[in-house]
């Protein structure tokens, strides 16, 4: 058996601090544990880290945790800036203030450049859903959010609107037989070129997940994931798919990375508040330099995940364009809960973060989605700099999920359901068009940010069954 190979980067990724510790560990593992594999090793040093005081009389180990207790109590807090920088704010009356004390602390990070709050903003972990913020060399875990890459997809058919009428019962067989959700995965998932994808290879901890990924590809989340055939209404005439102002059919997604991203971000996210000490407060936000490798690696792992959500979609709508019989004339495809690097109006590279907000630079088209019953909007950026070139996700809760469960019933969504004429599957009570802000409010709050090209209507809504 090879003698067992450590390095500091193997224990700084389950959580190590830097210093001597990690000389005094591996040292101590090579003397006593030499013949073991790498895994098991790493995983006495874990237990170590997660109960030190089980440890500390261990002749083997009891110096480890001597070390590490003096490095903790070595390690300084990292402070946030007495004042907040200033931000702009969008339909800031239908704000809740847990998500506005959210973005003012973002905003005293020392690595903070700029931020903005959209207007379907409401209180989320670390950055409101709806925030954006711009760094200096820094990704923020939590800042991108757990659904990495969690997008939007629109599909546009040369169908006539009446299609929606006359084929009531073959779309919602479409949509029982052809969308999974949660748990629910395909018995023949189809392979895709992002399962080859080189990170997969070059990172041990990714390398863990392509199994998964593979199985839940074309799938989507529960939550407020969704795949709704509506009716699409163009109404610009110079638009960019060069399509007729008028009617068509089309088919809306709604979901993200699946457990992939989720992953992922737990794994970063990890690294980052084990690294970046932060106050109480402001731990959510804990960021990794990008210089850093596990910044560099979480940097990888996010690309690939966006990457993957991109891929899912791709599949849904491939599986309902080969039911409908129908090639798309047009799609449009966005993603939010996102990292980019981006230029500043100065030129100096910056890393935006979008949790819950949709990229709105010039001439960036996007769909922004209002509820099950409520419109949503085919938009294109107007590239405005003081909301950092973004631009809201959606129509953004007005009631939490538990608030929306405790103040709604099944037949309060019966009965607005009908009222719009929308027939839902799946789906539950704090997904209610109710527990959601007016999407007329959030765009009108928003008209310099994007202009708008067309409207979906949703008519046959497929959700996570509960």
């Amino acid at each position: 058996m090879a003698n067992l190979k450590l390095r500091e980067k193997d224990l700084i990724k389950i959580g190590f601090p830097k210093g001597k510790v990690i000389s005094v560990a591996i040292n101590r593992m090579l003397e006593n544990y030499r013949k073991k594999n790498k895994q098991y090793v790493l995983g006495i040093l874990k237990e170590v880290l997660e109960n030190p005081d089980q440890f500390a009389a261990d002749e083997q180990l009891g110096d480890i945790v001597f070390y590490l207790q003096e490095e903790l109590e070595e390690q300084e807090e990292i402070k946030l800036n007495q004042e907040a920088k200033p931000y702009q704010c969008y339909g800031a009356q239908n704000i809740d203030q847990g998500a506005k004390n959210q973005i003012e602390i973002a905003m005293r990070l020392p690595v903070t450049v700029k931020g903005a709050l959209m207007a379907d903003a409401h209180t989320g972990y670390g950055l409101p859903i709806g925030g954006v913020l711009a760094t200096k060399n820094a990704v923020i875990p939590y800042g991108v959010g757990v659904d990495i890459g969690c997008r939007m997809c629109l599909s546009i058919f040369d169908l006539r609107p009446a299609y929606l009428d006359q084929n009531r019962y073959l779309l919602k067989n479409y949509l029982t037989e052809h969308a999974r959700f949660g748990q629910k995965v395909f018995d023949d998932p189809m392979d895709d070129p992002i399962l080859e994808h080189p990170t997969f290879k070059e990172i041990q901890f990714v390398k863990r997940l392509k199994d998964k990924a593979y199985k839940q590809i074309g799938t989507s989340g529960g939550g407020n994931h969704f795949v709704e055939f509506g009716l699409v209404d163009i109404q610009e005439p110079n638009n960019e798919f060069g399509l007729p102002t008028g009617q068509y059919v089309g088919l809306l997604t709604h979901s993200g990375s699946r457990g992939l991203g989720a992953t992922i971000a737990q794994h970063y996210t990890k690294i980052a508040m084990d690294t970046c000490y932060l106050p109480k407060e402001a731990k959510h936000l804990a960021w990794l330099d990008l210089d850093s490798e596990a910044g560099q690696e979480y940097w990888a792992a996010m690309n690939l995940a966006g990457d993957y959500a991109s891929a899912c979609h791709n599949h849904i709508h491939k599986r309902m364009s080969i039911a409908l019989g129908e090639k798309a004339v047009a799609v449009v495809e966005n993603h939010h809960n996102f990292a980019w690097k981006e230029q500043s109006a100065n030129g100096e590279e910056i890393v935006v973060h979008r949790k819950g907000a949709t990229p709105a630079g010039k001439g960036v088209l996007g769909v922004i989605p209002g509820s099950m019953t409520a419109p949503g909007f085919i938009v294109r950026g107007t590239g405005n700099l003081a909301s950092i070139n973004s631009a809201s996700h959606g129509a953004g809760r007005l009631f939490s999920r538990t608030k929306a469960k405790n103040s709604f019933t099944n037949k309060d969504l019966r009965a607005i359901l009908k009222k719009h004429r929308v027939e839902l599957i799946g789906g539950a009570i704090d997904e209610a068009p109710m527990a959601y802000k007016d999407i007329h409010d959030v765009m009108a709050a928003q008209m310099d940010l994007v202009e708008v090209l067309g409207t979906f209507h949703p008519k046959y809504v497929r959700m996570n069954r509960k």
